[in-house]
């Protein structure tokens, strides 16, 4: 590797990193991206094969995380996202505060049973569509909407197929979701437990006292129809086909599961799953796929890709190496301190490089030291824990903050770096923490003997 390659890729980094961060007059996170991943291309750090090898890695996550994508698109066609903002609203009984926890609650269900990418493409046009019915002004919308973001986002954490990253990894690491699952369930549900009763204690003085427009939607309800309610004919053959659709959806998350077992591609199931409940909205609705193109962020998996280009780059000019080189005598002073020092290292890498690269190298840089099989689970799973809380500190963290901020970008609602960041400075650091202790004496209780 020449000098000029060294420069260059270094250069092209750090210069993404400084635009992603400072986004001039608004700039979108792929352009300064795209334009870094075209320097290190040319720098020749990153070879054809290279650029291979990363097609082959993230094809897999991106078609995933498509196919999710279009099983939440179906679902809105067959009316789900107004069925639950009309049941959020009968539960809260006018209540902010009950509001706050059926969101939190809503957020968590959905990334089990989706995952957090699908996550956020369901809960946040649900939230949208209830929030404004209410009446709420901007600043009385944001508890809500980044309170689901983060609660949505960090779901991930307790189980491996929640988030399509943790699946790459977990091959790499050669870890079942079995195991993951029963190793980080209980430490990544008190975590997310913990982080939600942070965002409360936060926005607690920040909720309307009472929802302005609930009893005026409960009233039109039960007179006439109002904004979130169809004829009472329509909505019951809605309901019955949207329970048909999350019925099957739900049949698919399962056989992830089994495929992940079998050693079937995750990929290929979801396509199919996704392109049966295309093919029944076409059916039932006669709702045909184009709409899929037009409400498909495209700019996120370009983002994704010239971000796995960047760190590529910078693993091929040594970084793997640097890292095994600095990390192994850390590493090898116990479980505590390896466990710490690797969550810590990806939360930094997660924000910097955001979440997808990050995991890579950090599980990369795992399977490249002499370390044993408990030591190994134990401080991946310190690195999901990273990846997927420690990177909530930014919206560039994670592929479903960037998904997020464009869904409200699309709704003309404004959430400012300096508001979210505000927020996930107070919150994130301490559930990283929270968590990381969660799964040490977890480990140490059951599984260290």
């Amino acid at each position: 590797m020449t000098p000029l390659s060294i420069f260059l890729t270094i250069f092209a980094f750090v210069a993404t990193i400084i635009l992603i961060l400072w986004r001039p007059k608004g700039l979108n996170e792929t352009i300064p991206a795209l334009f870094g991943a075209i320097i290190v291309l040319i720098s020749g750090s990153v070879n054809l094969l290279d650029l291979l090898d990363i097609s082959q890695k993230i094809t897999g996550a991106a078609v995933t995380i498509m196919a999710t994508m279009i099983m939440a698109f179906a679902l809105e066609s067959f009316g789900f996202f107004k069925w639950v903002a009309q049941k959020m609203l009968e539960f809260s009984k006018g209540s902010s505060k009950r509001l706050f926890w059926l969101t939190c609650t809503l957020c968590f269900l959905m990334t089990l049973f989706l995952n957090n990418d699908g996550s956020i493409l369901i809960t946040t046009p649900i939230l949208i569509l209830l929030l404004k019915h209410l009446g709420l002004k901007k600043h009385e919308l944001l508890p809500y909407l980044i309170s689901g973001a983060l609660v949505a986002t960090a779901s991930s954490v307790p189980i491996g197929v929640s988030n399509i990253v943790n699946l790459i990894s977990l091959e790499i690491i050669g870890m079942d979701l079995y195991l993951h699952t029963v190793m980080m369930f209980v430490p990544g549900t008190l975590g997310l437990l913990f982080l939600t009763v942070l965002l409360y204690l936060i926005f607690y003085k920040k909720l309307p006292r009472t929802l302005p427009n609930y009893q005026s939607l409960i009233i039109h309800g039960l007179e006439k129809k109002h904004p979130l309610q169809d004829s009472d004919q329509t909505m019951k053959s809605s309901i019955k086909l949207m329970i048909c659709a999350l019925v099957f959806v739900f049949l698919v998350r399962i056989s992830l599961f089994v495929a992940s077992y079998l050693g079937i591609s995750v990929a290929l199931i979801a396509v199919l799953g996704s392109s049966i409940l295309l093919i029944w909205r076409a059916f039932y609705l006669k709702v045909y796929p184009t709409d899929i193109l037009k409400k498909t962020p495209w700019h996120i998996f370009i983002f994704a890709f010239s971000m796995y280009v960047l760190i590529y780059g910078l693993q091929n000019i040594g970084l793997t190496d640097l890292l095994v080189t600095i990390l192994e005598p850390v590493v090898s002073e116990g479980l505590f301190y390896a466990s710490f020092t690797m969550g810590a290292l990806l939360t930094i890498f997660s924000n910097i490089f955001n979440n997808h690269p990050a995991l890579m190298i950090g599980t990369i840089t795992l399977n490249e030291m002499a370390l044993d099989h408990i030591t190994l689970k134990t401080i991946y799973l310190a690195n999901i824990i990273g990846s997927d809380i420690g990177s909530l500190i930014l919206p560039t963290g994670t592929l479903a903050t960037l998904i997020w901020m464009h869904i409200l970008r699309e709704n003309k609602i404004k959430v400012s770096w300096a508001s979210y960041i505000s927020v996930t400075l107070k919150v994130i650091p301490a559930t990283l923490v929270f968590t990381l202790l969660c799964l040490y004496y977890w480990v140490a209780l059951f599984f260290v003997d």
